[in-house]
């Protein structure tokens, strides 16, 4: 029995790839606003961010998957598993790979797996603005070629926006006929504790960018709604852990600098997200090799 024209679609659809691809980007270039922290470094993403993305005909709820990579740690262990173990569980799988850097052992790492789960997956050549036009159709042959064959192929640039409608309606069109998961306005089921901390991170990601790219763990271990003769303030604790004593030094900065000028970016766009007053509460902790270490990431949730 086929959907017919007006039945409402909806469904998961899982983003994988290999780090450093865009997914995050894309993510929250589909969804309209941001749901998951972005950076440069690869494998910044460590847990499932769900983005909802709503419109009168379906409902796709995407998770945004850790980059799937050959792992050093306990943490990057982990991350793979959790990438890997959405594939059989979601109705379709957005696959993204790069325009602008060749096709290599990560992307067919990947691509292998993919292999193994009967989930259609949709390829999403991204980054289509930082490559010539014969690079993405190349790119496109070589994909087709080398990946596997999959659904479809969509060239698209989530930093301009380029073929993310074609991209949606490619995942739409695999999805089956359901119900709303999530009502109507919701873009995130994320807590605003998670984003917080999630905010904090990527900061402080862009400010240690060398020095600290993977040795940062945030969370937030207390919250608290105030009133004030301002209005509603909402009071959250944030911990930044860190592996070494002499990484505490590298985030908190000279004088506190870089700490304050990563709670203060954090506070805005948080405060821009939530809708009322935030007042984030910062502080660095030595926690020798957490990501090695099975109770600590069991207590971070990772």
């Amino acid at each position: 029995m086929t959907d017919s024209p007006g039945e409402f679609r909806s469904g998961f659809v899982s983003l994988v790839g290999r780090p450093n691809v865009g997914k995050s980007t894309l993510l929250n270039r589909i969804i309209g606003r941001k749901v998951s922290i972005v950076s440069d470094r690869p494998q910044t993403t460590r847990t499932q961010v769900r983005g909802v993305r709503t419109t009168a005909s379906s409902q796709l709820v995407f998770l945004d998957t850790p980059g799937i990579h050959k792992p050093r740690s306990l943490l990057g262990e982990r991350a793979n598993e959790r990438a890997l173990t959405t594939l059989s569980e979601v109705d379709a799988v957005c696959f993204v790979v790069e325009a602008n850097a060749p096709i290599g052992t990560g992307d067919r790492f990947v691509a292998e797996r993919l292999a193994a789960v009967d989930t259609p997956v949709v390829c999403a050549l991204n980054k289509i603005d930082a490559a010539s036009r014969s690079q993405v159709l190349e790119h496109l042959a070589v994909a087709a070629a080398d990946l596997g064959d999959f659904a479809a192929y969509v060239p698209v640039s989530a930093r301009r926006g380029e073929g993310i409608d074609a991209l949606v309606g490619e995942l739409e069109a695999r999805l089956p006929s359901g119900p709303h998961y999530y009502p109507e306005g919701v873009v995130t089921d994320q807590p605003e504790t998670f984003l917080a901390a999630e905010l904090v991170r990527e900061q402080l990601l862009a400010v240690a960018r060398e020095e600290l790219p993977h040795s940062i763990a945030v969370t937030t271990d207390e919250v608290e709604e105030r009133e004030s003769a301002a209005g509603p303030l909402l009071a959250l604790r944030i911990v930044v852990r860190v592996e070494r004593e002499s990484q505490k030094g590298i985030v908190i900065g000279r004088g506190g600098a870089v700490l304050k000028a990563a709670g203060t970016a954090a506070r805005r766009e948080l405060e821009a997200l939530l809708g009322t007053r935030v007042h984030l509460d910062l502080h660095v902790k030595v926690d020798p090799d957490w990501q090695r270490r099975p109770g600590a990431l069991d207590r971070l949730g990772l």
